[in-house]
């Protein structure tokens, strides 16, 4: 039996704060979230159970989005066709990041954010993040290109911050003399 999860909208204001680190170990309700959190996002990604349970594409989510402030975030990564790669990341700091900058061709989005927000999101391109996994194993990863934007996209959620916070409202599009677009 799936249900889908109950994604915060953009207007909660829960997704406007900060978020408290996590004592470890993890209590059974956050391991049973996150089960129902990689089912939910890799469900989103396969065509025929995206239509069925009509979801909206994800790779990301942060426990904000579900109206609880625990830094834990969840990434499942579609590395191949019909395979993943499931992060669990629990209290994430970005320890080491690249000089170089891009941003998503076709903009970011988000399951809290159900509109079109025209715009590129400057984000690095390299980034090594450490944290702990659900059992409180420590864990470090070194993630590029759309993986990197996606755990800086997860990390953002547990300070506050929205995909569009970080477009320039003046200038909301870059060429790729700027940013390297990807």
């Amino acid at each position: 039996m799936f249900t889908k999860l109950n994604v915060l909208d953009e207007k909660d204001k829960r997704l406007r704060q900060k978020c408290k680190e996590v004592s470890l170990p993890l209590s059974d309700e956050d391991k049973k979230t996150i089960k129902h959190i990689i089912k939910h996002l890799t469900y989103s990604q396969i065509p025929e159970y995206e239509e069925k349970y009509n979801l909206r594409p994800g790779m990301g989510l942060a426990f904000p989005q579900l109206g609880k402030l625990k830094r834990i975030i969840v990434i499942v990564y579609e590395y191949e066709e019909g395979q993943f790669q499931n992060y669990v990341i629990v209290n994430p700091k970005i320890v080491s990041y690249s000089e170089e900058k891009v941003a998503l061709e076709t903009g970011e989005g988000c399951l809290s954010v159900n509109r079109e927000v025209e715009g590129h999101v400057p984000r690095y391109a390299r980034i090594t993040i450490e944290g702990f996994d659900e059992d409180g194993n420590k864990v470090k990863v070194r993630a590029r290109e759309e993986l990197a934007v996606a755990f800086q996209h997860e990390v953002d959620h547990l300070d506050g911050i929205l995909f569009f916070d970080r477009i320039n409202k003046k200038r909301p599009f870059y060429n790729e003399n700027e940013i390297r677009l990807i």
